[in-house]
């Protein structure tokens, strides 16, 4: 089978909903990721790390992230038409989110202490919930 034959069996959305997809995605593994680490870090009578990990969260969110963020939705306002729904993000997005994962299940099987990695957790959560504002910005500007 050809590509174009393939084409028409890939779930092809438009510009819209990829907005909306990354950013419920982002926001909703963020908000994960920080509740989960702010569970540990109750679990480990260390909560009070909770506001260093919000202030380096919105350090990486400004300096790193809404760079990402912002690319992203740059990349998504260049389609024509529909595509994909897995387009929302590049390969090369997908690749590093694999590897985010991966790194993720070796932090939690090691040695590292509960409230480290609950600080670690809560800092990434919350830096993409704030870098996640971005495409929920240019989302609300298509509905209006």
């Amino acid at each position: 089978m050809t590509a174009s034959g393939l084409k028409r069996f890939t779930p092809g959305v438009d510009k819209r909903v990829h907005l909306l997809l990354s950013a419920v995605l982002w926001t909703t593994v963020g908000l994960w990721l920080l509740v989960r680490g702010g569970l540990w870090l109750q679990s480990a009578d260390s909560l009070w790390l909770f506001i260093p990990a919000l202030l380096l969260g919105s350090v990486k969110s400004l300096l790193i992230l809404d760079r990402t963020a912002r690319k992203g939705i740059q990349r998504i306002l260049c389609f024509n038409g529909t595509a994909c729904v897995g387009a929302v993000y590049s390969i090369r997005t997908w690749l590093l989110v694999l590897a985010m994962m991966a790194m993720g299940y070796l932090l939690r099987r090691s040695n590292i202490p509960v409230a480290v990695l609950g600080t670690l957790y809560a800092m990434i959560g919350w830096a993409l919930v704030l870098s996640s504002r971005h495409a929920w910005r240019v989302r609300r500007q298509f509905n209006g």
